[in-house]
């Protein structure tokens, strides 16, 4: 229950990680997300790594070169991944691409594990796909809130073809984003013990596992915004009234983020073999159900059809049954 509960509040931090960029100003797209991709990725995980861990450089040359460079690949790509999801967003809107994203994610990122570690009990592994299955009916039923609440107003501008692409990035942008939980199955064990032979507390083994996937993350994802900021002509857009303000938002985001992962791997560390499945599917699900909440706060929803509200509110029911569901399938465990 403790990894369930690390689990559950880590995806409600991820689901408000985003809330500070509604407050920057006079900064475009590639000037928000370069900072904050630069603080999430490299300096935050740098600062509390080399701050929190004993002897992190040993720490690292403890877990071994191929342990590390298992992690490093699928970091990559999960960094790859990230970027995607933007693509699809510009492609068939935010409630579409978040669904299928989010959905592609939640199914292939909590049953991976099960070719990794081996499949449980038949009654046990049952009860988990049937968990996943019902957060999958939950977050469909959400992107079709969204879509009824935009209209085609967004799909007949973009045309049919833009619409397939866009699918096709979001469904290969959430594979690739599996690998941030295949990453962390690979390295969790060895980073475990190579944190205790350096004399240090077993939870900060998911700070050193999160300082190995998202500094790999970044070898993508920072030279691609220095590309593009440079390719735009917007190095001169920082220099901008309130930019102190906006780089401290962006820090926050960075911040919140990388603590939400570093509190998922921890989760996924006290559910031992069963983290990846249970803690990754309760992880996204209640970051997915944090966002939408959010939305009805700040009345995202407020002139929305009554359809798209009913579709909704079975969504947000059918995920956290959902996650009930693979609770339970955890305790007959």
């Amino acid at each position: 229950m403790i990894g369930i509960l690390f689990a559950i509040f880590a995806g409600i931090m991820l689901g408000f990680y985003a809330m500070p960029e509604k407050f920057v100003k006079n900064f475009n797209f590639e000037n928000t997300w370069g900072f904050c991709f630069l603080f999430m990725l490299w300096i935050v995980p740098c600062i509390i790594g080399f701050s929190l861990v004993n002897n992190f450089t040993q720490v690292l040359a403890d877990v071994g070169t191929p342990i590390l460079l298992k992690m490093l690949i699928p970091s990559f790509l999960w960094g790859i991944g990230m970027l995607m999801w933007g693509k699809a967003i510009n492609h068939i809107g935010l409630s579409l691409g978040f669904s299928i994203f989010i959905g592609t994610i939640v199914f292939v990122g909590s049953v991976l594990p099960f070719f990794i570690h081996g499949l449980p009990a038949t009654n046990i592994l049952i009860t988990i796909l049937l968990g996943i299955l019902v957060i999958l009916v939950g977050i469909i039923m959400n992107g079709r809130a969204g879509i009824l609440r935009e209209g085609h107003q967004s799909a007949q501008q973009s045309g049919a073809s833009s619409m397939a692409v866009g699918i096709v990035i979001a469904v290969v942008g959430g594979l690739l984003c599996t690998g941030f939980n295949v990453a962390n199955e690979f390295g969790k064990d060895a980073i475990a013990a190579a944190v205790a032979q350096n004399g240090n507390e077993s939870w900060l083994t998911s700070v050193a596992s999160m300082f190995i996937v998202y500094v790999s993350g970044g070898l993508f994802v920072i030279p691609y915004f220095i590309y593009q900021i440079s390719r735009k002509n917007l190095w001169g857009s920082f220099n901008v009234v309130g930019v102190g303000k906006n780089i401290s938002l962006t820090a926050l985001m960075a911040v919140l983020n990388f603590t939400a992962s570093i509190l998922f791997a921890y989760a996924a560390f006290v559910l031992g073999n069963k983290g990846g499945t249970i803690g990754y599917a309760i992880f996204n699900t209640m970051s997915v159900v944090v966002a939408v909440v959010g939305g009805i706060i700040t009345k995202e929803w407020l002139t929305a059809p009554a359809k798209a509200k009913s579709s909704l509110y079975i969504g947000l029911a059918a995920m956290i049954i959902g996650v009930v569901i693979i609770a339970v399938g955890n305790g007959m465990a």
